[in-house]
């Protein structure tokens, strides 16, 4: 029997390189603004929480004192620092662990990042209260990541179809819930916004090896569903589909 952490490690692991150039994980307006909010704070020491391909971190990079990559893939890592040291990013270091449990001392960095992570991550709540107690005061936290619809029906949807794909998949976070768990954590919001990210279907299952008979049961789950869930998705007919991804920028009082 494996726990959920050697599921994410395995699931990852195989698939580092793959992250490394998907179009929808190296590009996005996101990474330009999560750019220039690091560039505002002068000196940052920064890090990156479930790095998977590192994108996060190299937007930031070149305009910050130091980040660090972080995630459970020594394989993912491994990807990372070779990619950084082609890229001459010098003050990008990487470090293995679990988002919940942060070796790293108080107040250590001035942001805290993640992106198309946290619904992988098993207790949210206890991985924000390590994001607070690692960040310094009046430290902000910037969390990206697929979002589960306000609509009930087509939230039980795309969890499904997100489990079928990657079985180390816990939960898509709805923007409420976001709110409420970072408030709950003890940060204070400074803003937050949704869009709708499109996933090219053939790409989104060979990506994370998608074993074929679960490929098979997501289209059948999409072709089940009823018409005012296809159109929340935008779901066409080679089951490419369009979904929630919300951004939050919170801090630390």
């Amino acid at each position: 029997m494996r726990s959920h952490q050697e599921v994410v490690t395995e699931q990852f692991g195989s698939t580092a390189a793959a992250y490394l150039t998907s179009a929808v994980h190296a590009q996005g307006a996101d990474l330009q603004e999560l750019a220039q909010i690091a560039a505002a704070i002068p000196d940052a020491r920064v890090l990156d929480l479930g790095c998977g391909g590192g994108h996060a971190s190299f937007a930031v990079a070149p305009v910050v004192q130091k980040v660090i990559a972080y995630d459970l893939s020594a394989q993912m890592l491994d990807v990372v620092a070779s990619a950084a040291k082609e890229r001459g990013l010098d003050n990008l270091a990487v470090r293995q662990g679990s988002a919940d449990k942060l070796d790293f001392p108080d107040a250590s960095f001035d942001l805290v990042c993640t992106r198309f992570s946290v619904h992988h991550w098993r207790n949210v709540p206890q991985a924000l209260r390590e994001v607070l107690r690692v960040l310094k005061p009046g430290g902000r936290f910037i969390a990206i990541d697929t979002a589960a619809p306000a609509d009930v029906l087509a939230d039980t949807y795309v969890q499904a179809i997100e489990l079928l794909r990657d079985t180390s998949h816990v939960r898509n976070i709805s923007l409420n819930s976001w709110r409420k768990l970072l408030g709950q954590a003890g940060f204070s919001i400074a803003s937050d916004k949704t869009w709708k990210l499109r996933l090219e279907f053939s790409s989104w299952v060979a990506r994370m090896r998608t074993p074929a008979d679960n490929i098979t049961a997501i289209k059948a789950l999409w072709a089940s569903a009823p018409q005012e869930v296809k159109d929340y998705f935008e779901l066409d007919d080679a089951y490419s589909f369009s979904i929630d991804v919300a951004m939050l920028e919170a801090r630390k009082p």
